[in-house]
């Protein structure tokens, strides 16, 4: 089986239709049985089709995709076992903390980490205080 895009050249009508093998189309074109189902027009042609290779392709870009995502895996990995053995844990009192260590009126050691919203951390760079939004992996907590 193979399919074809096809246009009527009388209303410009674009459609797809399948056929048995590229003799076959041919053979239904000569004997003007390929018609428009727009306007019934017997003037149909084959326009341009990007051919379908999918399968090999993806089967290139899934295993390129998978070293990829693996080197990106083990970096935020590193950065999560950095940040848990360096930082102190907040959890939902991250805006809490950041604003009290950047204002002074709780001094802290140890650098932080928590969970914050989008609209929060916005509002911390906003204020001047620095944050920085590290991704979790599925299946990790921040704590």
């Amino acid at each position: 089986m193979i399919k074809y895009r096809l246009i009527c050249k009388n209303c410009n009508d674009n459609f797809d239709s399948w056929f048995s093998s590229s003799k076959e189309y041919e053979k239904l074109k000569k004997k003007k049985y390929l018609t428009c189902c727009k306007c019934n027009s017997t003037k149909v042609e084959k326009t341009l089709m990007s051919p379908n290779i999918s399968c090999l392709k993806s089967d290139f870009l899934v295993s390129e995709n998978d070293k990829k995502y693996g080197k990106i895996k083990k970096k935020i990995n590193e950065y999560q076992k950095f940040i848990k053995k360096n930082f102190e844990y907040v959890g939902e009192n991250f805006t809490y903390e950041a604003r009290a260590i950047h204002y002074n009126s709780k001094k802290k050691s140890k650098g932080i980490y928590g969970s914050a919203s989008h609209d929060e951390i916005r509002e911390l760079n906003e204020e001047g205080i620095e944050t920085q939004v590290i991704p979790l992996i599925n299946g990790t907590t921040n704590n």
